[in-house]
């Protein structure tokens, strides 16, 4: 197992919507042929579901801000013959050569923007490289507090050469009026008599409704729609994952 995604999956068993994000690529297909060519997926990660979507043969590109996901994401594409174009770019810093009538996001990575001002720096670059009539998509949700008996419970796991990894919650902070939630873990690597710990934050940033339109309005975007993947009608006041669909005022 990557050490990578042991991580990612362990932050995904704490956090039940990350574990619902589908990486099937046609949900977002669809979504796609709804509102149109060319598109982008923001924080594409190593891959999944643009290389899919790819594969299709759909006109999409990719932006992530980790090099080390869009070389895996690279060498992916090579096994699998895929010519795919993705650029290193943070999301609050957006600079592309050219305009989608699609953006979206396969995953909630709109919420681990930390601050208000930072989601909106990201609102305004979507907005500016959106295509006229285009549609954007953004999962959200509301991270529960991970339970007391979670806290400082180890999960193990053997990489590919033999290693076990471990990887705990240490501590967790949550801030009701800030709205965020900052869990720090600890991996460990042990192989033989060679060992590495590392604690890493996992910054979550969560928005009420009221405060993700009002950020939307000011980058020139309104939401037009709260759906699940599937473009079901939902509540936003749920705590599952939930879709905001956004289109330029």
């Amino acid at each position: 197992m990557d050490p990578a995604d042991f991580y990612t999956g362990i932050v995904a068993e704490l956090y039940g919507p990350l574990k619902s994000v589908s990486q099937d690529p046609e949900p977002y297909a669809a979504v796609i042929q709804q509102a149109g060519l060319p598109a982008l997926e923001l924080g594409c990660g190593d891959g999944e579901p643009l290389l899919g979507l790819r594969r299709q043969g759909l006109d999409v590109d990719g932006v992530d801000s980790s090099a080390d996901m869009l070389e895996r994401l690279r060498r992916q594409a090579d096994e699998l013959d895929i010519r795919v174009t993705v650029f290193q770019q943070r999301m609050e810093a957006l600079n592309l050569p050219r305009r989608y009538r699609t953006i979206f996001l396969a995953g909630p990575t709109f919420t681990l923007l930390p601050d208000d001002a930072t989601a909106l720096a990201a609102l305004r670059g979507i907005r500016a490289h959106l295509a006229e009539g285009g549609t954007v998509l953004v999962p959200l949700f509301t991270p529960e507090p991970t339970p007391a008996e979670q806290i400082g419970r180890v999960r193990t796991a053997s990489a590919p050469d033999g290693a076990e990894l471990r990887v705990s919650v240490v501590a967790e902070q949550r801030d009701e009026t800030a709205r965020t939630q900052t869990t720090l873990l600890r991996y460990e690597r042990h192989h033989g008599s060679d060992s590495t710990v590392e604690e890493r934050p996992w910054v979550l940033h969560w928005y009420p409704l009221g405060q993700f339109e009002k950020l939307a309005t000011s980058a020139g975007l309104a939401v037009t729609a709260i759906t699940d993947l599937q473009g079901t009608p939902t509540s936003a006041d749920t705590p599952d994952l939930v879709h905001f669909k956004l289109q330029a005022t």
